[in-house]
């Protein structure tokens, strides 16, 4: 009797509670749905929200660069100012330490020299004498100041890759950059060493590395240090690995260098056809000068023979400069 009373208690428990889950399963339902449509709504404010943050830094980093190469454009122009020099500048790129008083009253005199000489022993009339003397004391100093300049940005080119690989090894092993710019301008070789010199000391003197490296650029206003100052602005800029973005600048510019040289190698011979070409007129006339003395004399002593010397300078002066664009490559 005991056990029909529990059976049936058990019994009607299951069906109260059949009929309270049949009636309240909707909303239950609903209540599933809702905690759900609570639980994606969060998750979706949370992916929205590092998406929205990922969207931020990207628009951040993107500005950045931007701003980076806004910098590159200005840089490249005073670069090409700096490429086109007044003749102080060209002094100071070149290493010379002279005054410009002193290089004016250099090539004065040297002028003046040059006038005498060629009046007293060449025997040429007196406004030749004057031309020669002008061409000596203008064009003669600058041209020595411009080959000297070109002569140290070689040298430079030459040494700089090592200078970056200096970089590279200090900051792989630790080092700040500073300090490895701190080594090339006490151990490397000039130019190097010099230029590098100005750059610790600008730095020293608050200036920022990536102004100091444009400051290189415009002392030295070669791709090379171009390339290099890029690099040192995007990296303190948007960040990266410095030794990595250096270590491929220092193989590309050793590239450049063995390109340079092919080209070098591949000109040689169009070179020494135009030097044979252009000094050709002055070794006949000096050959015919020693043999039959006074027979070119009209060339000088009359004034169609000056006019015939004015064309003939006229053009091989235009010969030589197209022969020169021709087999002189820039890369």
């Amino acid at each position: 009797m005991d056990i029909q009373i529990l059976l049936l208690t058990v019994l009607a428990a299951i069906t109260v509670g059949a009929l309270g889950y049949g009636l309240f399963y909707n909303s239950i339902a609903n209540d599933k749905k809702a905690d759900g449509r609570m639980k994606a709504l969060q998750v979706d404010k949370k992916t929205k929200a590092v998406v929205q943050t990922k969207k931020m830094d990207e628009k951040q980093r993107r500005k950045e660069r931007e701003d980076t190469l806004k910098n590159v454009d200005a840089q490249r122009a005073g670069g090409k100012k700096a490429a086109n020099p007044n003749l102080a500048a060209k002094m100071v790129q070149a290493g010379m330490t002279i005054s410009m008083k002193k290089f004016y009253l250099f090539s004065v005199l040297f002028g003046i020299f040059i006038f005498f000489a060629a009046l007293v022993f060449s025997g040429l009339p007196f406004y030749v004498c004057i031309g020669i003397g002008f061409v000596a004391g203008f064009g003669a100093p600058r041209w020595l100041v411009t080959f000297k300049r070109a002569r140290r940005f070689r040298k430079f080119i030459l040494i700089f890759p090592n200078a970056i690989d200096i970089i590279v090894r200090g900051i792989k092993s630790g080092l700040p950059l500073n300090d490895c710019l701190r080594i090339i301008a006490n151990d490397s070789e000039e130019p190097v060493r010099s230029e590098f010199k100005k750059l610790v000391e600008a730095s020293q003197m608050g200036i920022t590395i990536p102004d100091a490296c444009e400051r290189l650029y415009q002392s030295v206003p070669t791709p090379e240090t171009n390339f290099f100052a890029i690099v040192i602005a995007i990296q303190s800029s948007a960040g990266g690995n410095l030794s990595e973005a250096l270590g491929n600048l220092s193989k590309v510019l050793r590239e450049r260098r063995k390109m340079a040289d092919k080209i070098q190698a591949f000109s040689t011979e169009a070179k020494t056809s135009a030097t044979i070409i252009g000094s050709l007129p002055f070794v006949v006339a000096g050959l015919i000068s020693f043999t039959t003395p006074g027979y070119l004399n009209p060339l000088f002593e009359t004034q169609t023979g000056n006019k015939i010397l004015i064309g003939s300078a006229i053009a091989m002066s235009f010969g030589i400069f197209i022969m020169k664009k021709m087999i002189n490559f820039k890369f």
